[in-house]
């Protein structure tokens, strides 16, 4: 009985993390370096998330590639290698994320193959976690690192199709195009990837469009888009903005030719979409561009405009929501997103965190450090019974910092809680200054192994 008591005591001085992609193996490096006890669960065979291709479930593609460059990428202290391509392949991106977790010895906390079924807040706001395998256990903080793309979003379709429809979360290979003919619906980045794979392979090939984007191309003059933007002068919006804009229509010209709506929008208002590719088939008419879709009839998919295309396979790259999968869910959702502090703290019940649901128009990888390292400085606070916790937890409850950097982002369900990334990191640091923590910069992250420390 003492034996049972001392476990369950143990336990509520530790964290629980839920899934092992690089969202959180950053929350793990940053609990381990502050010395702050934790226990670790993935439903795969290894870590990745959706990066590793052969995990059931994953979105990911053959023909996939990380659309932020590999030098503003990686893991902060822990760069991609030299002689990665300026954008890794899913492969190479999946092989660097276990290189992080072995040089971190990471891999040995991790419980792989191990689903949450639930989890629980207890009267005393401690957090009871249920197992796949019936264990429970009781933690004092809960971090849901658990994705953003794992729950299709499909749309709702108007009329009777022949064909196939379906969502592209369950697109691998272009060899699914061979003889087809083929209607990508959605021009986001994946989108945009998998209409370029149907151009090349499918019989025929249509992209349904609902609004008109800016496209950047992945190389501004030889340098890759990020590094051409991180190089450049930092000019305030209302600078930097025209003259990108100027910029983007010399190199890429009126879209409109190409049968793509004009952009509803002002530059930076929507996640960008990096792609070089599509254009370069719209312009050999091996894809064709279409407007929204009305409704479907029979082999036929007929268009706003009143235009009709007869094809065998819709594709659906309509995007995802963002639920946990849990029995019981804490989070409070606006546009399929949950809504947070910074989207890390969930305001109305402390000590539940998520760590991989922010959208924003840059790499995610050194985010994911930043919000990993402001929630281990705040866990080892509570352990340590320090004062500092009380002013984030009044922060958290109060309202949301603007994040825009003054760009009125577009409304939409991805939108819902979309930052700008250099305003986002410049906030935690200097939340985290005042607070008294070390910002990401100043953490020792030098690749070697740091021994988790008891509380």
């Amino acid at each position: 009985m003492r034996h049972r008591e001392e476990k369950v005591l143990e336990e509520t001085r530790k964290a629980c993390i839920i899934g092992a992609g690089p969202a959180g193996l950053a929350a793990a490096r940053a609990l381990r370096v502050k010395g702050v006890p934790y226990d670790h669960f993935d439903a795969g065979q290894r870590v990745g998330g959706i990066w590793d291709i052969t995990r059931d479930g994953t979105p990911m593609y053959d023909s996939a590639h990380f659309i932020s460059s590999k030098t503003l990428s990686g893991f902060a202290g822990f760069p991609m290698p030299d002689h990665f391509p300026d954008y890794p392949k899913h492969s190479q991106i999946q092989n660097y994320v276990e290189d992080f977790a072995q040089t971190y010895g990471l891999n040995e906390q991790i419980r792989f193959e191990t689903k949450i079924a639930d989890i629980e807040k207890q009267p005393d706001g401690r957090w009871k976690v249920t197992l796949s395998t019936g264990e429970v256990h009781q933690y004092f903080a809960v971090i849901c690192a658990t994705g953003s793309q794992w729950h299709p979003k499909m749309p709702d379709l108007q009329g009777a199709f022949s064909g196939e429809i379906r969502h592209s979360h369950s697109y691998r290979s272009m060899d699914e195009f061979k003889d087809k003919r083929v209607l990508i619906l959605g021009a986001g980045n994946s989108g945009c990837d998998i209409a370029c794979d149907a151009a090349a392979a499918a019989q025929e090939a249509y992209i349904s469009v609902r609004r008109g984007y800016y496209f950047i191309p992945k190389h501004i003059f030889g340098k890759p888009a990020d590094l051409f933007d991180h190089d450049s002068p930092n000019l305030p919006l209302w600078i930097s903005r025209p003259i990108m804009t100027f910029l983007l229509n010399w190199l890429v010209g009126d879209l409109t030719r190409l049968g793509l709506p004009k952009p509803d929008h002002k530059l930076f208002e929507s996640h960008p979409i990096l792609n070089s590719q599509l254009l370069h088939y719209l312009q050999h008419g091996d894809i064709t561009a279409k407007g929204d879709i009305d409704h479907l009839d029979g082999a036929d998919v007929v268009f706003k405009d009143g235009t009709r295309a007869a094809v065998d396979l819709i594709i659906c790259a309509t995007g995802y929501h963002q639920q946990q999968g849990f029995a019981r869910d804490y989070f409070d959702y606006q546009g399929g997103r949950p809504m947070m502090y910074l989207q890390v703290f969930n305001r109305a019940h402390r000590n539940l965190f998520g760590i991989s649901h922010i959208e924003t128009n840059s790499g995610a990888f050194k985010m994911f450090d930043q919000m990993g390292f402001l929630l281990a400085n705040y866990l080892r606070d509570q352990l340590d019974g320090k004062e500092t916790v009380a002013q984030l937890d009044e922060k958290a409850m109060g309202p949301s910092p603007d994040l825009s950097n003054g760009i009125r982002f577009i409304a939409s369900d991805r939108h819902k809680g979309y930052v700008d990334s250099d305003t986002y990191k410049r906030f935690v640091d200097k939340l985290m200054r005042e607070i008294g923590w070390k910002t990401l910069a100043e953490e020792e992250l030098a690749p070697k192994p740091t021994a988790q420390v008891a509380a």
